[in-house]
Parts: structure tokens; sequence; C-alpha cells
């Protein structure tokens, strides 16, 4: 899986001229200027608000307890290659989520997709797109949020006492009061936590690396040192650090993964390409960002308790060490509500991939009720177990999606190229319509 995904994440940073770099400024300038839906139509929801929706799904517990996870495992190095991949991936992301803005659906008021919908009415495989739906429920609104919820548990033990089946109970009550209300009340709820809980925690972290200015240029080059080094390569410590690296921000920023799709989708934007600009900054801001925070917050406070600790507990100790108890407590909070709208992102990512098997409302309330419980149960499962699951699980989704959206490609190209030539007319907000492009002037591109 780790080979595939580099060798794919470089083909696409090549066959779109390296977008993720290239066309940064104009990342940013869509972001800021996509805060209003497009066209205003029914109950729709925003770029700005999709975006939101894939940050809370990717923003969890990876970029706490899996940072610490790749530290301990692979050493200094793996964030080196966290960092590299992220880079990389950031164009992987930027083609899946333009391909589901390309093939997406109404469903009423709403708009709706994922790789699903792109694999059904881009690669004509109804069978495939069925597979890749059910396991991306499986993936995502079951197998991942799990570990959001055990991660919460253990987090909430450790800092207040909070027996995990309790924790189990508190999760399971206010996902039961959030994600009946559909798309538009998790975009509501995502879209006021995540701002303000990654805030909230890149402003300790940067005080704390303020503070402690005078070891970064050491933690640098230990990093780097640790991802090349002549020692790291003799222990075949490279490899590992590779290896955690890339499966640890895979975790993080799902890029690659199909998750982000089916936010991307449901944005109400002029052209395919916004959604694509926007859902790889989210990448740039997971692990670029919030990720590398950890991994300065453990060098600088957890450097002696590496071989002692891992996950979750050591970045708790990591805080604790250079501002008090209290940040057992801080870091508590941070892990649930980056959980917790993990859950909710989640669960509508389960929803969508339901609705495309099936679109019956009995059958996605029976899937709200099992992924409630599910969750609930991931509370009390063992660490090991549920982390072991989840890269078993990403595995085959990965796999599938990547292949897909390798072979559907072309299309985003085609809708790049269209973009740029717009913009070099001096369009400020280029417009898309299929018509333009006559191989993309088929029935299977429905909203466009």
């Amino acid at each position: 899986m780790v080979e595939v995904m580099v060798v794919l994440a470089l083909w696409f940073t090549i066959k779109t001229k390296a977008v993720q770099i290239t066309m940064f400024p104009e990342m940013l300038r869509t972001l800021k200027g996509t805060t209003q839906k497009q066209s205003g139509e029914g109950k729709s929801i925003s770029s700005v608000e999709a975006f939101l929706i894939s940050l809370a799904s990717r923003v969890g517990v990876g970029n706490l307890a899996g940072v610490a996870l790749a530290i301990t495992i692979g050493g200094p190095g793996a964030i080196f290659w966290m960092w590299i991949m992220a880079i990389l991936n950031a164009a992987t992301s930027f083609v899946e989520s333009t391909l589901a803005q390309l093939y997406k659906s109404r469903d009423g008021n709403f708009f709706i997709g994922g790789p699903a919908y792109y694999i059904n009415k881009g690669l004509k495989s109804r069978s495939l797109a069925i597979v890749v739906a059910i396991l991306s429920v499986l993936t995502f609104s079951f197998i991942i949020c799990s570990v959001q919820s055990n991660t919460i548990a253990i987090s909430g033990e450790e800092a207040f006492g909070i027996s995990p089946i309790w924790s189990a109970i508190i999760i399971g009550v206010l996902m039961s009061l959030t994600i009946f209300g559909g798309v538009e009340r998790v975009a509501k709820v995502t879209s006021m936590l995540v701002p303000l809980m990654a805030f909230a925690y890149i402003l300790v972290v940067v005080c704390i690396v303020l503070a402690n200015i005078n070891q970064i240029p050491a933690i640098f080059s230990l990093i780097v040192d640790s991802a090349f080094g002549i020692k790291q390569v003799a222990a075949g410590g490279v490899g590992m650090a590779i290896m955690m690296g890339v499966k640890r921000g895979l975790f993080s920023n799902e890029a690659g993964m199909g998750s982000a799709p089916n936010a991307a989708a449901t944005a109400d934007v002029k052209h395919p390409i916004n959604q694509g600009f926007v859902q790889a900054m989210g990448v740039f801001v997971d692990t670029l960002i919030i990720c590398s925070c950890t991994a300065f917050l453990i060098f600088i406070g957890g450097a002696d308790a590496l071989a002692d600790l891992e996950g979750i507990a050591l970045t708790q100790y990591a805080l604790s060490s250079k501002t008090g108890e209290w940040a057992y407590h801080f870091i508590a909070i941070i892990i649930f509500f980056f959980g917790f709208s993990t859950c909710l992102s989640n669960s509508y990512y389960g929803e969508a991939n339901i609705r495309f098997i099936k679109d019956n409302d009995t059958l996605v309330n029976i899937f709200r009720v099992l992924m409630i419980l599910i969750v609930m149960a991931g509370a009390v499962i063992p660490l090991d177990v549920v982390w072991a699951m989840a890269d078993l699980f990403m595995i085959f989704i990965v796999l599938i999606n990547m292949l897909s959206i390798t072979k559907l490609g072309n299309k985003v190209y085609m809708l790049l190229n269209d973009y740029k030539a717009q913009r070099q007319q001096g369009i400020k907000t280029p417009l898309f319509k299929k018509s333009n492009i006559k191989e993309l002037d088929t029935p299977d591109i429905e909203c466009w």
C-alpha cells in the first residue's frame, strides 16, 4: 500500500504540474472567497463548510496519538516522511475531491457524492462502486470512529478518572443528538468545533515552541538525520521511519483514502477545481501544521519518555512537562472535540455511501444506530486491536480508490486546464459547464 501511495502521489504531482505548489496562492484565494453558497439553491452547503466537514474528519486523534505512535515506533525521521507525504498527497486529495465534485448527484436539496459515485459513473462499474461503499462505511464510520472513541476514553480516564464505559455513554448520547440531523447539522457543529479546538491547540503549542525556540534547530537536525542518517540506514531505521511516517500521515490527513471526497461533493461551487483546491489545503493544515505541532511538542517536552509511553499518553506527558498537570485535562478536552467531530463527519460519509447502495431513510437510520453502538464499543476495546483493524481496512479502501482516481485522472487534468485558461483570460471566478469540454459533456455528469 505504501509503495502505491508514493508512486501515485508522485504521478498526480507530475500530471497536475505540482498543482499543490504552483497553485498554492490560488488555493488561498479560493478558500477565502468560498464562504458562501455559489448558487443560493435550497439547503446546499458552502465550499468552506464542506472543507470544515472534511477537516473535522482529518483532524482527529491521529494528529495527537498517531504522531506520537509514529515517533515511538519509526523514530524522529518518521516526521520528515510525514511532511513529504503530506506535500505529495495534497495532489492526490486535489484529484479525488475534484472528481467527487464532477460526478456529484442531487439528493433533495443537497449534493451528494464520493468514491462510490465517481466509480459508478466514471468507470461504469456498479459492482465495484458498491464494494467501495461498503468498505467506506466499515472503514470511516465504524473502524476509524472506534479509534477516535478509544483514544477519547483513554485520555478521559488519564485526565479525569472517567471510566471508559461512561465515556462510551457520553459519546453515544451526543452523537445521537447530532447525526440524526443530517449533513446540515453536522456542517453547523463541525464549523464551530474544528476552528475553535484547532486554534486553541496550535496556540498552546506555539507558545511552548517559542519559549523553547533555542531547541528548534536541534530538533530539525534530529528529524532530518533520523530520516537519512548513516546509523539509521545501517540499522534499517530509515525503512521503519518511512513506513510509519506514511502510515500515520495517511491516517491523519486521509488523502487517497476516499473520505474527503464524500464531503467535497456536498459543496455548492462554480467550478469542480475550486473544491479540489480547498481539499488540498486541508492536507496542509492537517499534517504540516497540526501534526507538526504535536511532533515539536513531543521532542521538546517528552523526549525522556519515548521509551516508556506511547500514543496519547506521550502527548499528554510532553505538554504537562512544560505547562503543569492541567495539560492532561487540556489534551483530554482537545482529544474529545477532535475525536467527536471526526465521528460526526464520518457519520455523514457512511450515510452518503448507504444512500448510494439504497436510498432508503429507514436503512440510513439503522446505519446511524449501528454506528453509535459500534463507536461506543470502540471506547472499551484494547488500543492495539483498534489500531490494527484501522490499518487493515485502510489497505483495501486506499488501493481501490487510488487505482480508480488514476484511471479517471484525465478528467481532472482537463478541468484544471479549463480553470487555468479562464484565469488567464482575467476571469476572477471561473465557471464550469460540461458543454465547454466535449469529453465531459455526458449524462453521467449531471450537476454541471
